[in-house]
C-alpha cells in the first residue's frame, strides 16, 4: 500500500486571516499532526492551486485544503485521482462568529483537527469495475414516451430493447384523430403524426422491438440487469426507462353521471375513436351528434374517486369540441367546467375554442338522466341550470398510471405494495444468480402481490416498484425527477404524471439521458444522484457480521441482498452511497474507502472539550450534507450567526449516523448533540428517501443508552432542516445551547 503523505492548505483570504489567527492553525497541524501546512491569500486563484499542483507532482497523495465551504469550488480544488478534503474556515466559522475572539479562534482550530483527523481514517476509494457492463437500454411502452425514448437512446449510440405488450407500437396515440398544439401558434388541433414516429422508430437500427412481450422477472444492478421476458428469453441491460403509459379511469364506477344508464353518455377515449374512424353517431340509434356536453372532472379531483386532477382532461375536450364543430358547425358543444385548466400555451386553443362558439358553464354536474338531460349547479348565477335536448354526453375520465400491470388488479394503495419493506423475514432471491434456478431458500414463498409487477423485481423490497399518493411511480425525490428509488430504472411519460404528447417526449429525453448516465457511471464504478461520482461502495466484513438483516431491510434503495448463508451481499451499482446501512449495523462492520463509523467517530473526539470550569459547552452537530449543510453555509453568507460552542460534522445523512457516534461523543464530554437533517415524512423530502426517518426512528431508542450514561434525554435532539432555512437554524441552534446550559454540563467532561 502506497505511503499516505498529506499535504494540508490553509486559505487566508475572504476575510478567514482578519477573523482568526492562521498562524495558530499552522501550529495545530504542526504540533498535533506533524504536518507542515502552507497557507496562502488566495488558494483559489491560479498560484494557489498551482502551488498545491505542485506538490502533487512531488509526492502529496491526498490534500486537506482550510478555506472555503466544500461546496464552493469544487473545480478548483479538484486534483483527480487526489483524495481532496475540506475544512470549512469561511462560512461556518469567520462569517458567522465574532472576528478575533477566543471562541471563533477554537472553532477554526477544531475545524483543522477534524479535517486532520479524517485525513488518519479514510483512503482514495478504489471502484467496483469488475466484469463486464452492458450499456444496452431497456424501453419499456410502446407509446408516444416509449418510441421517443427509444429513439433518444439511439441517437446518444445505445442500443435499444423495446418492449410492448400489445400487438403494435404507438400505443394510445393510434387511437386518436389529432393531437393537441405543440407547434407556434398552438391555436389549432395538428395532424395526429404517430405513425411517422412509429416508422422512424422501425428504420433505426440500433432500436430492436418485441411485441406482444412483457418483463417477468427483473434481477441484478445498473450495468447487469438480468430481464426474463414472456417469450422466454433471457436479456442483460445497463438501465430501464418505464414507459407504460396510462389507462382511463374506468367510467363504470361514475354511474352518477349517467354513465351505464344511456349508450349515449361516452368517455373522451371513446368519443376520440369515433373522430379517429371519422363518423361520429348516437350509439343508440346511429343519429348524428348535433348537441353534446362535455363534463370536466368526470371521476377526477374527487376523494371517492381520483383525487388528483389530469392535466390535459380540458384541452383534450377543447380539441374534440372544435373537431366536432369543423365537421358540423351548427354543433352545440357545451363544455362544463369546475375550473377550466390550459396551462401556459395551451390557453391559444381555449381562445380558439370561445371564438368557435363553444358554450362554457362553470359549476358540477349534480346528474345525468337517462334521457341525457344534464343537470348542472352554475356556479356564476347559482341555481340547477338542466341542459336537455342533448345527442350525447361525454365523460372526461382522468388518467391513471400503468405503474403496475393493469391486466392484473391493483392494490388498493402504495402502501400494500411497500409492504416487503418492512419484514425481516421475508424471503427473497439471492444476488448474483442470472437465469439459474436460486437457492431453495431464496424462493417467494408467496406468489407476486396482486398488482400484476411491471418487473418482478428480485429485491429485497419485494417486486414493484414503490409509488408515489395515488399510483404514479416515482423516487419520492423533490429534486430528482424521473428517478425512483430503485437505481438504473427511470419512469417517464403519464405513468409519472399526467401529460400530453409533447410533454411526454420532453419528458422520455429526460428519463434517457438519467438511463445514459447510469451505464456509463456503472462501468466507471461511479454513484449516481445525489452522489454524483462517488466510486466508493459498502465493504462488509463479514467475519464480525452477525447477521441481524438491519442493513438489508432499512436500504432505502434495495442495494443489499443476502447470499445462501445470509450474509449480506452488496450490489454495488444501486448502492447511492448513503450509508443507511452504515448507521443500521450495530456492530461497526459497514464502512466506506472514505466513509466510516470510525472515520466519524474519530472527528468527534479529536475536538479539544473544555472542562467544566471554563464555562463554554461544547455542542455536536451531526448536519446531513444534502439540505444542513447547504443551509448553514447560506446562513454564513447572509452573516447570520450563532454560538461558537457548536462543532458540526458532515455527514452523507442521517441515516448513516450510528447511535455508537452518539454515545461516543457523549462519553468525551459533549454537553449535547444534536442531528441536523431533511423533514422525514410521508413526502420524502430526504434526499435518501428515509434517512431522516431512519435516524428518527434510532433516536426514539437512544433513551435507554442515555439513562445507562445517568444522562438527561434532553441532551439529544433531531432538528428538521431545509436548504431555504438559513435564518431559521442559527436560531434552532442557539436555543438548543441554551437549552444545554440550562440542563448543565455533561458529568463525563475530563474522564
Amino acid at each position: 500500500m502506497t505511503e499516505r503523505k498529506t499535504g494540508i492548505y490553509l486559505c487566508s483570504g475572504c476575510g478567514i486571516g482578519e477573523s482568526v489567527d492562521v498562524a495558530l492553525l499552522e501550529g495545530v497541524a504542526k504540533k498535533e499532526f506533524k504536518l507542515d501546512s502552507r497557507t496562502h491569500a488566495c488558494l483559489c486563484g491560479d498560484e494557489g492551486v498551482a502551488m498545491i499542483r505542485a506538490d502533487i507532482e512531488a509526492g502529496v497523495n491526498q490534500v486537506a485544503i482550510a478555506a472555503c465551504s466544500a461546496r464552493v469550488m469544487t473545480d478548483r480544488f479538484g486534483f483527480e485521482p487526489i483524495q481532496v478534503l475540506r475544512a470549512d474556515l469561511r462560512e461556518k466559522v469567520t462569517w458567522s462568529h465574532a472576528p478575533n475572539h477566543e471562541d471563533t479562534q477554537a472553532l477554526a482550530e477544531d475545524a483543522v483537527r477534524m479535517v486532520l483527523t479524517q485525513a488518519g481514517k479514510v483512503k482514495a476509494p478504489e471502484p467496483y469495475v469488475e466484469g463486464e457492463w452492458s450499456s444496452r437500454i431497456l424501453v419499456m411502452g410502446g407509446g408516444v414516451t416509449g418510441l421517443e425514448a427509444a429513439l433518444q437512446s439511439a441517437a446518444l449510440g445505445h442500443e435499444v430493447l423495446l418492449l410492448e405488450k400489445s400487438d403494435r407500437l404507438g400505443g394510445r396515440a393510434l387511437d386518436a384523430s389529432k393531437r393537441l398544439p405543440y407547434r407556434p401558434p398552438y391555436a389549432q388541433p395538428e395532424v395526429n403524426d404517430i405513425a411517422g414516429l412509429v416508422a422512424r422508430v422501425g428504420a433505426e437500427s440500433k432500436i430492436s422491438a418485441r411485441l406482444g412481450c412483457t418483463v417477468t422477472q427483473t434481477s441484478g444492478m445498473p450495468g447487469r440487469f438480468m430481464v426474463n421476458l414472456s417469450d422466454g428469453s433471457v436479456e442483460t441491460v445497463g438501465a430501464i426507462v418505464v414507459a407504460t403509459g396510462w389507462r382511463p379511469y374506468d367510467a363504470s364506477k361514475l354511474g352518477h353521471l349517467g354513465y351505464g344508464a344511456s349508450p349515449d353518455v361516452v368517455t373522451g377515449v371513446e368519443l376520440e375513436a369515433m373522430l379517429k374512424a371519422g363518423k361520429v353517431a348516437r350509439k343508440s340509434n346511429g343519429a348524428p351528434v348535433k348537441s353534446v356536453a362535455f363534463v370536466q372532472c368526470a371521476g377526477s379531483r374527487d376523494p371517492d374517486h381520483l383525487p388528483y386532477c389530469s392535466s390535459v382532461c380540458c384541452a383534450s375536450s377543447l380539441k374534440q369540441a372544435l373537431e366536432l364543430i369543423e365537421a358540423e358547425p351548427d354543433t352545440n358543444a357545451y363544455v362544463v367546467y369546475q375550473e377550466m385548466r390550459t396551462p401556459g400555451v395551451m390557453e391559444e386553443l381555449y381562445r380558439t375554442a370561445q371564438s368557435a362558439g363553444v358554450i362554457f358553464m362553470k359549476g358540477k354536474v349534480k346528474t345525468v338522466g337517462a334521457d341525457l338531460t344534464v343537470t348542472v349547479a352554475d356556479e356564476l348565477i347559482g341555481e340547477d341550470v338542466p341542459l336537455a335536448g342533448l345527442d350525447m354526453v361525454v365523460l372526461a375520465t382522468g388518467m391513471v398510471p400503468n405503474s403496475t400491470n393493469p391486466d392484473q388488479p391493483a392494490p388498493e394503495t402504495g402502501a400494500e405494495q411497500l409492504a416487503g419493506d418492512v419484514d425481516p423475514e421475508a424471503p427473497f432471491p439471492v444476488a448474483g444468480y442470472c437465469g439459474d434456478a436460486p437457492p431453495a431458500h431464496a424462493k417467494r414463498e408467496q406468489a407476486v402481490p396482486e398488482g400484476g409487477s411491471l418487473l418482478n423485481l428480485q429485491y429485497r423490497q419485494g417486486p414493484h416498484l414503490p409509488v408515489l399518493h395515488d399510483g404514479f411511480a416515482d423516487s419520492h425525490y423533490i429534486c430528482f425527477p424521473y428517478e425512483t428509488r430503485r437505481t438504473g430504472i427511470y419512469t417517464a411519460g403519464p405513468v409519472r404524471r399526467p401529460m400530453d404528447w409533447a410533454e411526454a417526449a420532453e419528458d422520455a429525453s429526460g428519463a434517457v439521458l438519467k438511463a445514459v448516465q447510469a451505464v456509463r457511471s456503472a462501468s466507471a464504478g461511479a454513484a449516481l444522484h445525489p452522489r454524483v461520482g462517488d466510486l466508493s461502495y459498502p465493504k462488509i466484513n463479514l467475519n464480525q457480521c452477525t447477521k441481524c438483516k438491519r442493513c438489508t431491510v432499512e436500504c432505502p434503495f434495495g442495494a443489499i441482498d443476502e447470499d445462501e448463508q445470509t450474509y449480506p451481499i452488496v450490489n454495488s451499482t444501486r448502492c447511492r452511497r448513503c450509508g443507511t446501512c452504515m448507521g443500521a449495523c450495530p456492530v461497526r462492520t459497514i464502512s466506506f474507502d472514505n466513509y466510516s463509523v470510525d472515520m466519524l467517530s474519530s472527528m468527534i473526539k479529536s475536538v479539544k472539550i473544555p472542562d467544566e470550569f471554563s464555562g463554554k459547552p461544547r455542542i455536536l452537530i451531526m448536519a446531513c450534507e444534502n439540505d444542513a449543510i447547504p443551509a448553514l453555509d447560506m446562513a454564513g453568507i447572509k452573516r447570520n450567526q450563532w454560538s461558537a460552542h457548536v462543532r458540526v460534522v458532515p455527514v452523507r445523512c442521517l441515516g448513516s449516523v450510528s447511535l455508537l457516534c452518539i454515545s461516543d461523543a457523549l462519553s468525551v464530554g459533549y454537553d449535547g448533540v444534536m442531528m441536523m437533517g431533511c423533514k422525514p415524512g410521508d413526502d420524502y423530502q430526504c434526499h435518501f428517501v428515509k434517512g431522516s426517518a431512519m435516524a428518527a426512528e434510532r433516536l426514539s431508542k437512544v433513551g435507554e443508552t442515555l439513562k445507562s450514561m445517568m444522562l438527561e434525554p434532553e441532551r439529544v435532539t433531531q432538528a428538521e432542516a431545509s436548504i431555504a432555512d438559513a435564518d431559521r437554524l442559527p436560531k434552532v441552534i442557539d436555543a438548543f445551547v441554551e437549552q444545554i446550559t440550562a440542563i448543565g454540563f455533561n458529568p463525563f467532561k475530563g474522564f
